[in-house]
């Protein structure tokens, strides 16, 4: 999946509304889009699938919002505080309520914002929401709460780090990034999460900044009746008040040579090699990053050469995959690969590099954009197939776009991407100045796993 601003001055009139019909748009669903005068986002999606609802909340704060040195860390450890509970509801007593109502619940942080998900009876959306509400606008935990899942944070830092991919994608951002927040992962960096159980007092100030009904957009998708739930949400959601902070994100300044980063295992494992170029930001009107798309599958996907040829025929690479993701700022576009054998390392630099490169020197045929643009469109209608998956990917568009029609105004974009389009957009970025290479090997010379 892939991931408009409403006009601020309509805020004092109300509730601002958007009816949209499908007209044979790549998001087929007629969803209402209303903006409570407190600044919160409601899209609500009546589907033909009985009897589940699925609610998902943005909150538009990831790790790109921690500006403050030594301050990382802290969106990804709201995901977990969010489930100690509130006064009303104690985290045992609402984990309670939901199970009754059999709702399954989780959560997941990115870089852009943080995510709250259930998926319920349709019998059970007052509960629901009056639950979310809840804790959303009353939040409270105590110190002690707060640094035994400061520590449980420090516990799955140290779980991923014991991946090789995790510790190589951590080491490249490290390196492309020198001012913008994308430098460090949503986990936030070590030294920020062993001083966590310090930072109690900043917890409190984090949580009262972006958890206000300006940074979020709740989508609620399923078996329902539009006024209805309408009027739930304004029930329990309309005396959450505004607030009034704004990060200021450091631009990334233009990058001036190749950089490269290397990273020593500690026991022996195969080689990793991590190769991008700084990308562009996510757009619904600009070519550049839809291009990358179509890019990321035309030279790197399953079905291009390049894997074929490492992973099938020569069988040099036995992990393989593109990493071409969407991010509200400039980002990385990245190829990333399990060596099986050491001594092939540098081959295999050169098979990834010599494929950015020819992207920027042959032009694709027009058969293969067309096969890629076609895929693109059918492997995204095919999974809006459930209520939970229909809120899911609006989710991950609205944290970026704030309305649905991001979503159709994206697919027109790719319909309008031209073989000139693809060469230029690899001219544009595929350069020198932008290139980064990481790798990780074992400090044990013998290599294997």
């Amino acid at each position: 999946m892939r991931k408009t601003s409403l006009v601020a001055g309509l805020f004092t009139l109300g509730i601002l509304m958007t009816t949209a019909s499908p007209n044979n748009k790549i998001f087929p669903y007629k969803y209402h889009l209303d903006t409570l005068p407190n600044g919160l986002t409601v899209v609500t999606v009546p589907t033909d699938y009985p009897n589940l609802v699925a609610l998902y909340i943005d909150v538009r704060t990831g790790s790109r919002n921690e500006v403050e040195p030594g301050k990382s860390g802290f969106a990804h450890f709201f995901e977990h505080m969010m489930f100690r509970g509130t006064e009303k509801f104690p985290n045992e007593k609402y984990q309670e309520i939901l199970k009754n109502a059999g709702a399954a619940q989780n959560a997941y942080t990115t870089d852009d914002y943080t995510c709250y998900h259930a998926t319920f009876s349709k019998e059970d959306l007052e509960t629901v929401l009056m639950l979310e509400a809840d804790r959303f606008q009353n939040l409270k935990y105590s110190v002690e709460d707060f640094r035994t899942e400061a520590k449980a944070i420090l516990g799955e830092y140290n779980k991923n780090s014991s991946n090789p991919f995790s510790k190589l994608f951590e080491k490249i951002r490290e390196t492309a990034f020198q001012a913008h927040t994308y430098k460090h992962t949503t986990t936030g960096f070590l030294r920020d999460i062993e001083d966590m159980p310090n930072q109690f007092d900043y917890s409190l100030e984090f949580f009262k900044r972006y958890y206000r009904p300006e940074y979020a957009t709740m989508i609620v998708a399923g078996d329902l009746n539009y006024e209805k739930t309408l009027a739930l949400v304004k029930k329990y959601w309309s005396d959450w008040q505004r607030g009034n902070y704004a990060a200021s994100i450091p631009p990334e300044p233009q990058q001036t040579g190749p950089l490269t980063a290397h990273v020593e295992w500690p026991s022996p494992t195969l080689p990793y090699v991590a190769i991008g170029y700084k990308g562009p930001a996510f757009s619904d009107e600009a070519k550049d990053m839809a291009t990358m798309d179509v890019i990321s599958s035309i030279a790197f996907s399953e079905s291009s050469p390049l894997y074929r040829k490492l992973v099938i025929d020569e069988q040099k690479v036995d992990v393989f995959f593109p990493n071409f993701s969407d991010r509200k700022d400039p980002y990385l576009v990245l190829v990333l690969a399990r060596v099986t054998k050491p001594q092939e390392l540098e081959s295999v630099k050169k098979d990834i590099l010599d494929a950015f490169a020819s992207m920027t020197t042959t032009p694709v045929s027009a058969e293969r954009l067309a096969a890629v643009k076609s895929n693109l469109k059918y492997s995204f209608a095919i999974e809006l197939d459930n209520s939970e998956a229909i809120a899911a990917t609006l989710a991950s568009y609205l944290a970026l776009g704030h309305t649905p029609e991001t979503i159709n105004r994206l697919y027109g974009v790719y319909d309008s991407i031209t073989v000139e389009d693809v060469q230029r957009m690899a001219q544009k970025y595929f350069v020198e100045n932008g290139k980064i290479i990481a790798t990780l090997t074992s400090a044990q010379k013998d290599g294997g796993e």
